[in-house]
């Protein structure tokens, strides 16, 4: 794979090269983790689903219309190359988008096939009611497969998020004992995180104990945590907008034979599958790799989900180890993370997240695979 040049210069530049393969004059961008990859611009957006943002992209000019709650932001945080004109006029942004294609004198439009429909048939009673007969093609989710593919800047910031989730799980090695709940437990690793440098949670974290874990992505309770328990987390920091996503399972005292059969398997089977994840893999090989090992060891039928998936500004990404075929490329993202579920028992799952190289897979995450025991 040839070098992906760093920034937002250089993710401009892969979009364009897009638009001239495939004849668009302008694109319009109205995700906002697009937007946050193409303007560079570090918290500004709060990813509420809200999208006050609008992009418009053309062969030689880039332009992003925000409102006055977040412009002084963008003024700030752009980066201070930024090609992006930026401008807060009170004016729907279809109308504002209708204008950009106007006075671009564009032939022809695509728009991200995410774009919620009152945005699009706006955009086109707007295009109508200024008289421009232009069609408008969808990208069929090429944007997120550009993301797909993480250059250098990326890559740092995701190994920074790591640092904090590392982080965060030895000092939970020290805090959780009988007694905890599984909310006082989620509390002290999210405020343990900010305390180190986190500037948001990468989502709501899973603290799970005894039989709750046995439930993938279970909500954290009152449950108090007993001798014996597994206590399963899966977590990660947020960091100037790039996640993080870890997930380890400990033993408060000694692990039953069970407990360590199944413990062993999962850990077995994260590492297989690490071993065998490599640059221009099907990520359907890689899941069903996991899914062999765990159903051979007479498990198979509690492990129902996705080996992994990809991370970056969003937490799932593209591309995934799961029941669907899709390439995995050189400077992929992404997390492998099996589990066994024991309903009424425990749950086990191992995870981490790192490069797909031409080698292999590089893990960022640097917590030990081995059972952490928790004395007490």
């Amino acid at each position: 794979m040839s070098e992906v040049v760093s920034g937002p210069a250089g993710r401009i530049a892969r979009v364009r090269a897009l638009m001239e393969e495939r004849g668009y004059d302008a694109v319009v961008i109205r995700d906002e983790a697009n937007l946050r990859w193409l303007t560079g611009a570090e918290g500004v957006f709060d990813f509420t689903g809200e999208l006050p943002h609008a992009g418009v992209i053309t062969s030689d000019a880039c332009f992003l219309h925000t409102d006055s709650r977040y412009y002084n932001s963008f003024v700030e945080r752009m980066p201070k190359d930024s090609p992006w004109k930026l401008d807060m006029d009170v004016i729907a942004i279809p109308k504002w988008v209708a204008e950009r294609v106007r006075d671009g004198r564009c032939r022809a439009l695509a728009v991200e096939d995410t774009m919620e429909l009152s945005f699009y048939t706006g955009l086109v009673r707007a295009l109508e009611d200024a008289s421009i007969a232009v069609p408008i093609a969808q990208m069929h989710g090429d944007l997120r497969l550009m993301r797909a593919v993480k250059d250098a800047e990326e890559v740092e910031l995701m190994r920074r998020a790591q640092a904090i989730t590392d982080a965060a799980f030895q000092h939970m090695l020290s805090y959780i004992k009988p007694g905890l709940t599984e909310k006082e437990i989620k509390l002290e690793l999210e405020n343990f995180m900010f305390s180190q440098g986190a500037d948001s949670l990468a989502f709501t974290s899973i603290v799970a104990s005894g039989p709750n874990a046995a439930n993938p992505h279970a909500i954290a309770s009152d449950r108090v945590v007993e001798r014996g328990d597994f206590v399963l987390m899966d977590y990660g920091a947020g960091y100037h907008d790039y996640k993080s996503d870890m997930t380890r399972t400990v033993c408060v005292g000694e692990p039953s034979a069970k407990q360590l059969e199944i413990y062993e398997i999962v850990q077995r089977t994260h590492e297989e599958c690490a071993k065998a994840a490599h640059a221009g893999v099907d990520g359907k090989e890689i899941h069903e790799l996991s899914r062999k090992i765990i159903a051979d060891a007479g498990y198979g039928a509690y492990y129902g989900h996705g080996l992994g998936h990809g991370v970056g500004i969003d937490i799932h990404e593209l591309p995934v180890f799961g029941r669907t075929s899709n390439t995995v490329e050189e400077g992929a993202v992404i997390t492998i993370e099996p589990g066994i579920y024991l309903p009424g028992e425990f749950g086990v799952r191992l995870e981490d997240f790192g490069l797909i190289t031409k080698d292999g897979f590089e893990p960022f995450t640097q917590s030990p695979h081995e059972l952490q025991i928790i004395d007490c």
